[in-house]
């Protein structure tokens, strides 16, 4: 993506009223004004929020969204000019129940207030296969101990990947910390049981990865500390 294009999305993104973008200072410095707040004041209702990390492009804040009213979605991601196409469609659509924030995911704790979230989606994130990386896994323990202090006492967390590596690190990391595992299928389009929105959303990334006859994992777990 050309400059001038990115540009062009952040200007867009600034004009959005389903995208916020907080400096990081504002998040660490102070408590964040929308912390314990994101129903009541950003989506203006008193629905259960439900997020997206790492959201890219927004596929699944907003097909889920339009098949689910009841639910706020809350697509986050660092990389504005991705997620502009998401809010862009979310507008344009009218899906009041799908919005945007900018931010990093390590910091999801500081942004939302202990049981806020009643679920957490986690899309086609980075394997960060090499050892040195494992302190950005998304899944890593550092990071559930982060969704643990904001989700719901019986929160839900999805993981969908085509990585085997994430897919089996992750269920590694559920059954050895004894965390509850509600489900896990290593090959969701070869399987007639899953949940058809499983399968009818799909991300940008996945369709790619379909073309090329990868197989796509989920994994649905519930943490214990």
């Amino acid at each position: 993506m050309g400059s001038k294009n990115k540009l062009k999305r952040f200007k867009e993104n600034e004009k959005f009223e389903n995208v916020i973008q907080p400096e990081r200072e504002e998040i660490i410095n102070k408590d964040y004004f929308l912390r314990g707040k994101w129903a009541s004041q950003f989506f203006k209702n008193k629905n259960p929020l439900i997020l997206e990390l790492g959201c890219g492009k927004g596929e699944y804040t907003v097909e889920l969204a339009k098949r689910h009213p009841e639910f706020n979605f809350l697509g986050i991601d660092i990389k504005g000019a991705r997620f502009w196409r998401g809010a862009k469609t979310a507008t344009e659509e009218n899906i009041p129940n799908a919005k945007f924030l900018r931010a990093q995911i390590e910091l999801v704790d500081l942004l939302f207030a202990p049981d806020e979230v009643s679920e957490i989606w986690i899309t086609f994130p980075d394997p960060q296969i090499k050892f040195q990386r494992t302190k950005h896994r998304m899944t890593n323990p550092e990071f559930l101990k982060k969704y643990h202090r904001i989700l719901k006492p019986d929160g839900i967390i999805h993981l969908k990947t085509d990585s085997e590596f994430m897919h089996g690190y992750t269920l590694g990391l559920i059954q050895g910390s004894n965390h509850e595992l509600l489900y896990a299928h290593h090959d969701i389009y070869n399987n007639n049981e899953i949940a058809s929105e499983l399968v009818e959303i799909q991300t940008f990334y996945e369709k790619q990865y379909l073309e090329k006859n990868k197989a796509i994992t989920y994994t649905k777990f519930r943490l214990n500390f």
